[in-house]
C-alpha cells in the first residue's frame, strides 16, 4: 500500500483507501497528513511532561493542524509540510523548557528529529493509522479518539478566530493525543472515547456562544434560491467570520453574495440580513460543486473543508482561505493581528464575470436553532400533548455522493405526517427542498444550521426532557437517523453518546475504522445500529425503537 486512510464514509470498499483517497487526495499528501497528526502527538507528549510550557498559541496550532487533516480540507502537500515544520519547532521548544527523566522511553513522535524536510516523506510512510497499535481493537479505539479530536479541532478553530477559546479544550488535546501513544487497555481507551464526546459538547457550546454573540441568534428565515442579474461571489464552508468580512467588503460594489452548502445557515443570522446584496443560497450539498461552481460563473470562496477535486472550468475563479487549500488555487491569507482578511482580489474578479446561471427558484425555510425553537416551545409542547406531533426524527449529519444516501430522502418522504424532522449539517440537502408541509404552523423540517449546530439539537432535546419532566433523554419521542461522512460528524456522534443518547441509526455505512469488537461494544452499550430498509426503519422509529 502506498497509503492507508479510512477516516471518512467513502473509504474504499468500506475498508480503506490504499492507493489514492476517494476524496481525491494523493498518497504523498495523505501520508504527510498522517505525519502531521504524529507531530501533534509529539507536542502532546512533550507538553504532558511540562504542562506549564503549553500555551494558548500551542493549542491554537493543534486546532489548525488537525483541522487541516480533515477529509476534503487541504490537498496541498506543501501546506501540510509547513505545518509539520512548525509543529516540530513547537515540540522542541516545549522539550527545551521541560525535562524528561533518563529512565523513560518516550515514543518516536517525541524523539524524531529530521535532518530536513527531505526526511518527511520517509517518516510519513511509517506513522499512519495502521501503526497506531498492533491490536485491531485498540487501533480502532485510538482512531475513534483521533478522528473525534479532528472534529473538535475544527470547531475550536472557528471559535478561536472569533476570539473565543477554552484552555480546558487545549489541555484535553494534550491528554488525549499523549494517551494515544501509550500502552493502555481497552477500558482506558473506551473511557477516553466518551471523554472525547464530553469535550465535543463543550467545544460546540463554545462555538455556539461565539457565533451567536458575534452575529445574533439564528431566527426563523425564508431563504431565496433564485439569482439576480448582478455578478456574484459564492461562499462555501463553515467560517462565519469570513462570511461577515466578505459581506462588509462587498457592500456597495455591485457584487452580490450567495451561500453554498454548509454556509446556507448564514442566511439565518440577524447580523447578515442587513446587507441587501446578500441574495440567498445557490445550489446544494458540497459534492455537487463541480456542476454548480461551473454554472455560478463568478468567484467561489472556500472557507473550510468540503472541497472536491477542482475542475478547470472554474479553477481560475476559486479561492481558499483558512486551513483549506488546493494545488493551483489562489489562497486568501489570514488576517493580520487585529485586522481583517483582504478579499479585494475576489471582488475585483467578480466584477469581470457574468451573473450566475439560475439553476432553481423558490424558497426554503430555516433558522431553527435552540433559541428559536425555545421561542416556539409552547406551540411545540402543545402539539406533542395534543397528539398532533407523534415523533421527532433527528436526521442531522453529512451528505455524500453515494447513491444509497437516497435512503434519507426516502425516509423523509415516508415519515407520517405527524412527525417533525430535526436537522443540522449538509445532510439536510437530501430533504430540505421537499414539500413536506407543516403541523399547525410548525414546519415539518426544522433546520438548526451547520453540522456544529447539532449542539442546538442536543439543547432542544434536553430542554424537552425538562419540560416533560422525564428522567431519561431516551424517554422522549425522538429517534436518531444520522448520516455521516467525515470527522466533524464523528465528534457529533461522540457528543451524543456522552449525553446518553441511545438507539442511533448511522449510515449509509458504519465507519470502516470500527473493528468488529468495538462496533459490538457500541451496539451493546448504546444500541447503535446501521441504517436499513426504509419501510422497516420508519416503522421501528415510530414504535420507539
Amino acid at each position: 500500500m502506498s497509503m492507508f486512510c479510512y477516516q471518512c464514509q467513502e473509504a474504499a470498499k468500506n475498508v480503506g483507501c490504499s492507493v489514492r483517497g476517494a476524496c481525491g487526495k494523493d498518497d504523498v499528501t495523505s501520508n504527510m497528513q498522517d505525519l502531521l497528526v504524529n507531530v501533534c502527538q509529539g507536542i502532546a507528549v512533550a507538553a504532558e511532561k511540562a504542562p506549564e510550557t503549553f500555551t494558548q498559541a500551542h493549542g491554537e496550532f493543534i486546532s489548525k493542524a488537525l483541522f487541516a487533516t480533515i477529509t476534503n480540507a487541504n490537498f496541498k502537500q506543501d501546506d501540510i509540510a509547513a505545518f509539520v515544520t512548525e509543529g516540530l519547532a513547537i515540540r522542541d521548544a516545549i522539550k527545551a523548557q521541560g525535562s524528561c527523566c533518563s529512565s523513560c522511553c518516550p515514543p518516536e513522535c517525541f524523539t524524531w528529529s529530521p535532518a530536513g524536510s527531505a526526511d518527511y516523506d520517509a517518516q510519513a510512510a511509517k506513522v499512519g493509522v495502521m501503526n497506531y497499535n498492533a491490536n485491531e481493537d485498540l487501533r480502532s479505539l485510538i482512531s475513534l479518539i483521533i478522528y473525534g479530536l479532528k472534529g473538535i479541532a475544527a470547531y475550536a478553530d472557528h471559535a478561536s478566530v472569533l476570539g473565543y477559546t477554552n484552555p480546558e479544550i487545549y489541555a484535553f488535546y494534550v491528554k488525549a493525543l499523549a494517551a494515544t501513544t501509550k500502552d493502555l487497555g481497552a477500558d482506558e481507551f473506551t473511557a477516553l472515547v466518551l471523554e472525547t464526546g464530553e469535550f465535543a459538547v463543550k467545544t460546540m457550546a463554545l462555538l455556539d456562544e461565539a457565533n451567536t454573540t458575534s452575529y445574533g441568534h439564528p431566527e426563523l428565515s425564508t431563504v431565496n434560491l433564485g439569482v439576480r442579474a448582478n455578478p456574484g461571489i459564492l461562499i462555501s464552508g463553515h467560517d462565519l467570520r469570513d462570511m461577515a468580512e466578505l459581506l462588509e467588503q462587498t457592500a456597495g460594489t455591485g457584487v452580490d453574495v450567495y451561500t453554498h452548502s454548509e454556509m446556507l445557515p448564514a442566511n439565518y443570522y440577524p447580523a447578515f440580513k442587513k446587507y441587501d446584496h446578500f441574495v440567498g443560497n445557490y445550489g446544494n450539498a458540497w459534492w455537487k460543486q463541480n456542476e454548480e461552481f461551473t454554472s455560478f460563473n463568478g468567484p467561489i470562496l472556500m472557507t473550510t473543508n468540503c472541497i472536491v477535486p477542482v475542475k478547470d472550468a472554474y479553477k481560475d475563479r476559486m479561492y481558499t482561505t483558512g486551513v483549506a487549500g488546493y494545488p493551483g488555487v489562489k489562497h486568501i491569507a489570514d488576517a493580520p493581528e487585529n485586522g481583517k482578511k483582504d478579499f479585494s482580489a475576489v471582488i475585483a474578479q467578480a466584477k469581470t464575470c457574468p451573473a450566475p446561471v439560475e439553476i432553481e427558484t423558490g424558497e426554503i425555510v430555516g433558522g431553527f436553532a435552540h433559541n428559536q425553537v425555545m421561542a416556539l416551545a409552547d406551540k411545540v409542547v402543545d402539539a406533542v400533548k395534543s397528539g398532533a406531533v407523534k415523533r421527532f426524527v433527528v436526521m442531522a449529519g453529512c451528505d455524500g455522493r453515494h447513491s444509497d444516501r437516497q435512503y434519507f430522502t426516502d425516509v423523509a418522504n415516508g415519515l407520517p405526517d405527524d412527525t417533525i424532522i430535526l436537522t443540522a449539517g449538509c445532510a439536510k440537502y437530501r430533504y430540505n427542498k421537499l414539500q413536506l408541509g407543516d403541523i399547525g404552523g410548525i414546519p415539518r423540517v426544522l433546520d438548526a444550521g451547520q453540522c456544529n449546530d447539532s449542539y442546538s439539537l442536543a439543547v432542544i432535546a434536553l430542554k424537552l426532557k425538562e419540560v416533560f419532566g422525564l428522567d431519561d433523554i431516551n424517554d422522549l419521542p425522538i429517534s436518531y437517523d444520522i448520516g455521516w461522512y467525515e470527522q466533524k460528524a464523528v465528534a457529533v456522534l461522540l457528543a451524543l453518546l456522552f449525553l446518553g443518547v441511545k438507539g442511533i441509526r448511522l449510515g449509509p455505512t458504519l465507519p470502516a475504522f470500527l473493528s468488529a469488537n468495538v462496533a459490538k461494544v457500541l451496539v451493546e452499550n448504546f444500541d447503535i445500529k446501521p441504517t436499513g430498509q426504509v419501510e422497516a426503519d420508519i416503522a421501528a422509529m415510530m414504535a420507539g425503537h
